[in-house]
């Protein structure tokens, strides 16, 4: 019999058996992997961990604390993909314990363990353990402080001290990704006070320790910088985060229901089973209101910002989980069984799910037949290049779209527990052999042969830098050193200026201009990109 204290190490080992093995098994992804990971190497270099930068230039969209645990990582490991994703997989399992722990004090054991298994096992919160993202660490300081929030305004005891923590825990999230942190839980603490028509109202000494708290915690980077360098540097970050807010930044423009679609289909199963959930009678606890707040008020404010980008609404998963979890908890202490309507979503959304996992591996072997109806140059070739794929990577979405109905017949049979079990443990398990077996592939197809060539020309004497399309792979695969920084952050000057080493410029096979310059030599054009090389003493 496994006894209570044993579960949360039960939980973490699990969790870390599952989101630390092939870390570095594929290379890291432009834009966001790829530049928070250079960021992180920046530092490194420059012995500067205070000024975020690419390029070795000032980067004001975020603040540095993500890029500090990176950093970290990267000293123990070695700069790589392995270091740049470890943070990430540590906070997955550190997210998986604290909310059993949390669902284990707000109500038992067993929902506690049911919440992890659901978190879990869906299917954007578990790939997020395993990126290098900002958003897994970021998400975990806005759940816990929101959490603590509520046990400021509504628990019977330690008010004060919950307070102190809540606000570590937003000047924390407001380290790691900026002043949004601090804006969704005003947001929710508002609507909580609405709900309760300004009845409720935390203490002057409690709304103290609070502030102080924060402050405190975030003078640790927005204090130092304004001291070392003045305000320039903030008011360039702030001016940022507002641009996001108010136009598609980098083109990142999306229909208003954008973020509903990502959440239902992204989040399955566990999407599916919170539906339910919604439609709840009677009146909920505390805790069931706070995160029914946190959950609309995520999806209202990210549909309503005009850059859309697929992990905003992210932080909407963990209070959608625990919508999830009541509702199935509430289904098993009843032992009534689970509607239809959700029963047949489960199917049809993980078969669906299952399809496009079986599909994605075709793709290579039915080229022939797929690219003459593709219009895009530059997805054709990526797909025609030639990767040696084994055969059999299409047997994991079937498997998939089996278990998925075996799990379905199983919660239909009101076997709830063992089919939400085998549901967690297949999708759990099948992005596990995807990341092994298909990830990698798919990676050499969409930008395989940009970070091959930049890693065989890394340590060179030369100049680096893209034409016609923005990546960050240069400065990371090619490891930019600290020098010449003007000039390399000139593209047009790298290509037409004058020079003083070589220089190689990639461009994408529908670029038009660059063939039209008669000193360029082309080296070869592999996967939809062109490599040339431009000599230090040729000038347009």
């Amino acid at each position: 019999m496994i006894q209570d204290k044993h579960i949360p190490y039960i939980i973490a080992v699990v969790a870390l058996l599952f989101f630390v093995p092939f870390l570095g098994n594929v290379h890291l992804f432009d834009w966001d992997e790829i530049n928070f990971a250079e960021s992180s190497r920046e530092m490194i270099v420059s012995h500067d961990y205070f000024r975020v930068q690419v390029g070795f230039r000032p980067f004001w969209e975020k603040p540095p604390l993500f890029f500090w645990l990176q950093s970290a990582s990267m000293h123990v490991f070695g700069v790589g993909e392995f270091a740049a994703r470890l943070p990430n997989a540590l906070f997955g399992a550190i997210t998986l314990v604290t909310i059993y722990l949390i669902g284990r004090k707000e109500r038992n054991g067993s929902f506690g363990i049911l919440w992890a298994l659901l978190y879990f096992g869906s299917v954007l919160p578990h790939m997020y353990f395993k990126s290098g993202i900002i958003d897994p660490v970021f998400n975990f300081f806005i759940f816990t402080a929101i959490y603590f929030l509520m046990k400021a305004l509504f628990g019977e005891q330690h008010q004060l001290r919950s307070s102190v923590i809540s606000g570590v825990l937003i000047g924390l999230a407001v380290l790691t990704k900026g002043p949004v942190g601090f804006l969704l839980l005003l947001l929710t603490f508002i609507v909580i006070l609405i709900i309760h028509r300004f009845k409720v109202w935390p203490k002057i000494t409690h709304v103290l320790a609070f502030a102080v708290s924060a402050f405190v915690v975030s003078l640790l980077w927005y204090g130092v910088e304004m001291i070392q360098n003045g305000p320039w540097f903030l008011v360039e970050f702030i001016k940022y985060q507002v641009d996001l807010f108010s136009k598609p930044v980098a083109s990142h423009s999306q229909p208003i229901y954008y973020h509903f679609v990502v959440v239902l289909l992204g989040c399955f199963p566990m999407s599916v089973l919170a539906l339910g959930g919604f439609k709840r009678g009677k009146a909920p606890d505390h805790m069931f209101r706070w995160m029914m707040v946190l959950f609309w008020v995520v999806m209202i404010l990210f549909t309503i910002v005009t850059t859309k980008i697929v992990h905003y609404s992210s932080m909407a998963y963990l209070p959608l989980s625990f919508i999830a979890t009541e509702y199935v908890a509430g289904l098993i202490r009843k032992d009534q069984k689970l509607p239809s309507w959700v029963g047949v979503m489960v199917l049809t959304i993980g078969t669906v799910f299952g399809v496009l996992l079986t599909a994605v591996p075709l793709v290579d072997r039915f080229k022939a037949t797929i690219t003459p109806l593709i219009k895009d140059p530059f997805a054709v070739a990526g797909i025609m290049k030639e990767v040696h794929w084994g055969g059999f990577e299409f047997l994991i979405g079937i498997l998939f779209i089996v278990l998925v109905w075996v799990g379905g017949r199983m919660i239909s049979r009101r076997k709830l527990i063992e089919g939400i079990l085998l549901l967690s443990i297949n999708t759990a398990l099948t992005l596990f052999l995807y990341n092994i077996y298909v990830l990698p592939k798919i990676e050499a197809h969409t930008q395989g042969s940009l970070i091959d060539f930049l890693e065989d020309v890394r340590g060179e004497d030369v100049y680096v830098t893209t034409h016609g399309f923005k990546s960050y792979a240069p400065y990371f695969y090619f490891e930019q050193p600290n020098d010449n920084l003007e000039l390399r952050a000139n593209k047009q000057r790298l290509v037409t200026g004058e020079v003083d080493k070589p220089v190689y410029i990639i461009s994408k096979i529908t670029d038009d201009y660059l063939p039209t310059l008669e000193y360029l030599e082309l080296l070869k054009e592999e996967g939809g990109y062109r490599f040339y090389l431009r000599p230090f003493n040729s000038q347009d």
